[in-house]
């Protein structure tokens, strides 16, 4: 097997600074009732994606913000070249527009109103035709890991999570963080349980507080809605694998950080300042999570997974990991690294680490996941309360 450091890396360098592994064009709805045009939109041209959502009108205060920051976010991930965005109306259509022309990456935007969708969609096509063909021509350039984003997430856990494929990736971030990558873990719900091992890993006291009361926010959260979470957190996945309980869980959660030392909180959809390994406040399902990560600037994903999570992302490619051998027999399609030798005894954690890494060095490449070969393209706003 080739090793990590035999691959000479290759990406896209982005007008700020900013490295991407994908080459997309966006076509990006600001509303739910914005779908339509975008999608139309992306029919028309191709090399063109669209991400519709059923959020945007009517929200307000934080929730509003989270939408607006994971839109703009979004559209300024390095793995996007350029960005068309599409909005009922001028003013919000314009916030959207104008926070991610400050990557200086190409950016238009176009209101539906006083427009209707068919001639939205005819100025946008000329708009996104033009975009497709100049990013065409942008080469790969060598690039380095220190230079990216990378986060992780673990779904449909089992035994074999915490016993393999989550210690796999704690192996894999001490090695990234060595090499001065950015890295992005959370799922707040679920590291209930072992939540004193994430305050442990923290750098400083000061981030060891923010944890702590991030933590104690979403306890409050739960506990005021006088709801059950048995079913939900653990999942009937979960149950199925030999996960009873939040803590069990959790415990194989955290393995994903290995001996790295948190940096830093992040709220949702919100970009690591620093290198080194960084905790979001988070939503733990699976197309939500990934979504915000995207938001944050990550470029490729690491999902670990046991019973078999399918789920992908429409910008961000996702390299799914599961060390359960049935898992690996039966949905073979939606697996990039077997990890299932590592239970036989027949590699180490270090040989594990040296297939997610090889795998990782592939998809910076070019070589697209299982996720985005089988058109895994989940994405999801987190929303917070109620619209008004």
């Amino acid at each position: 097997m080739k090793k990590f450091e035999e691959y000479l890396l290759n990406g896209y360098r982005r007008e700020n600074g900013k490295v991407g592994v994908r080459n997309h064009i966006l076509i990006l709805p600001v509303d739910d009732i914005s779908n339509a045009a975008a999608e139309g939109v992306a029919r028309l041209i191709r090399g063109t994606i669209a991400l519709p959502h059923p959020y945007g009108r009517l929200q307000f205060g934080a929730d509003l913000d989270l939408t607006f920051r994971t839109l703009i976010g979004t559209g300024c991930n390095p793995n996007i070249a350029a960005v068309v965005v599409i909005g009922i109306e001028p003013n919000w259509t314009d916030n959207i527009a104008h926070g991610i022309a400050e990557t200086g990456k190409p950016v238009a935007g176009f209101s539906i109103e006083r427009q209707g969708d068919l001639k939205t969609i005819e100025m946008a096509s000329r708009k996104a035709k033009e975009f497709v063909q100049w990013a065409t021509e942008l080469p790969r350039l060598p690039i380095e890991i220190k230079e990216m984003t990378l986060s992780t997430k673990c779904g449909e856990s089992d035994t074999t999570s915490g016993l393999a494929s989550n210690p796999t990736i704690g192996r894999t971030f001490e090695r990234l963080e060595k090499m001065g990558a950015t890295l992005i873990f959370g799922e707040t719900s679920e590291v209930t349980g072992a939540e004193d091992k994430v305050a442990e890993n923290c750098a400083t006291p000061e981030v060891r507080a923010e944890f702590l009361r991030t933590f104690q926010a979403y306890q409050d959260f739960i506990n005021a809605q006088d709801a059950d979470l048995f079913g939900s957190q653990p999942t009937q996945g979960n149950i199925r694998g030999g996960l009873s309980t939040i803590e069990e869980k959790a415990l194989g959660n955290v393995e994903k950080m290995g001996r790295c030392r948190v940096q830093s909180v992040l709220g949702p959809a919100v970009e690591p300042k620093s290198p080194g390994l960084h905790f979001m406040d988070s939503s733990s399902a699976a197309a939500e999570m990934v979504t915000l990560c995207g938001a944050a600037g990550s470029v490729v994903h690491f999902f670990t997974t046991g019973q078999g999570n399918i789920v992908g992302n429409p910008i961000v490619p996702v390299i799914k990991l599961s060390a359960n051998p049935l898992t690996v027999e039966t949905m073979s399609e939606h697996i990039d690294v077997d990890l299932s030798g590592l239970l036989r005894f027949e590699y180490n954690l270090d040989g594990a680490a040296d297939r997610a890494m090889a795998m990782l060095a592939r998809t910076i490449n070019g070589r697209l996941t299982s996720a985005e070969t089988l058109r895994h393209d989940e994405f999801v706003l987190t929303k917070l309360y109620r619209s008004a």
